[in-house]
Parts: structure tokens; C-alpha cells; sequence
């Protein structure tokens, strides 16, 4: 299968996501978080990825990808709310740039690489006030995306292709842990209380 026929299958499992994620808070975890806060905060997150993801695109040739500032909103969302909305907001709001961007071909890979960035960022981070926690968690946040398009890339391009993106998407990693972290840190400190919208 061509990589790009790929991007016929992004809107279905884009979808499908939405629904998996509405289904685990609405029926699997009911009692357990305070549904409307969860739902509200994980749209409000996943457009501000959305949006920080499209605001500044540079293709990159090799892999016929784009390098973005997306990873900036994917961190904060796992620093300030979670696992949950981290994963949510950071895969599926990465996923729908890619889907109406032109890079279709890339949204369900996305979908699972940023899906798990914000959710490993979230599970470190988040109950995290200190400042070398939180530069932990989107370390190794960053990590993860980075590595894990690199295996696509490997798969799909062949090593020296891939090998040509990794300075690119370390740089998406870098504005992540500098931006996400650092303000997501800075939130912390002066509203506290932010941390307890979506707490069980």
C-alpha cells in the first residue's frame, strides 16, 4: 500500500477515537470524573493543538511531513490536566491537523505517536508541581515522539530519509518541553486550583 492511500482512512479512525474517548467517560469511568470539565477541557485543548500545529508549518520533503509547533500545546495539556486530556487533545487534535492540511496520509500514525506523548507527559507531570518533574515528563514526552516518527519514517522512507528528520522533529520537542513545560509550570505556581478541574 502507498503511504498517502493511508490518508483515505484518517477521517474513520479519527472518529472512531472520539468515540472510544466519549465511551470511556461516559460509560467506563462515570463516576469517576466530573464529565462536563473533562469534556469541555479536552475540546478547548485539542484546538489549541489543532491550531499551534497548522499556525506554522515547513514541509519536509524526505518523509512528506511538516515539522510545527503542535507539541507545544500537546505538553501543556498533559502538564496542566492529565493523562487523559493530554493523550486525547495531544493525538486527535495533532491527527485533525494532519487530516485537513494535506497530510492525511499521516493522521492515524500521529494520532497514536502525540496520543501517547500527552498521555506519558500526563502520567509523569501532572500531580507534578516541581519544576525537574515536570522537565521529566516532557523530556521523555518529547522522546517518544520523536522516536516514534522515526520508526514510521524507517518503515515507510528507509533509514537515511528518517535519519533527515530527526533534527527537525528534536526541534518540535525542544519548543515543547521550553513552552509547554515552562508555562505549563509557571501556571502551576500561580493558579494551583487548575490542576483540581478535572481531578476524580
Amino acid at each position: 500500500m502507498e503511504f498517502e492511500a493511508i490518508g483515505a482512512y484518517a477521517k474513520p479512525i479519527l472518529t472512531l477515537a472520539v468515540l472510544v474517548y466519549l465511551v470511556y467517560i461516559f460509560v467506563i469511568k462515570k463516576e469517576e470524573f466530573k464529565k462536563a470539565q473533562v469534556v469541555a477541557i479536552s475540546a478547548i485543548m485539542t484546538a489549541l493543538v489543532t491550531v499551534a500545529t497548522i499556525v506554522i508549518q515547513v514541509p519536509t520533503p524526505p518523509t512528506r511531513g511538516y515539522i510545527n509547533l503542535g507539541d507545544t500545546m500537546v505538553m501543556l495539556s498533559g502538564v496542566l490536566f492529565g493523562p487523559l486530556v493530554g493523550a486525547f487533545a495531544g493525538g486527535f487534535g495533532s491527527a485533525l491537523a494532519d487530516a485537513i492540511t494535506g497530510y492525511a496520509h499521516w493522521a492515524p500514525f500521529t494520532l497514536i505517536i502525540k496520543g501517547l506523548e500527552g498521555l506519558v507527559v500526563g502520567h509523569i507531570a501532572y500531580k507534578r508541581e516541581d519544576f525537574t518533574g515536570i522537565l521529566i515528563g516532557t523530556i521523555i514526552g518529547g522522546f517518544i515522539m520523536v522516536f516514534g516518527y522515526f520508526l514510521v519514517e524507517v518503515f515507510f522512507y528507509g533509514y537515511p530519509s528518517a535519519v533527515v528528520e530527526i533534527p527537525g522533529n528534536t526541534l518540535q520537542a525542544v519548543s515543547g518541553i521550553i513552552v509547554g513545560g515552562g508555562v505549563g509550570y509557571i501556571i502551576k505556581k500561580r493558579y494551583p486550583d487548575i490542576v483540581s478541574l478535572i481531578q476524580t
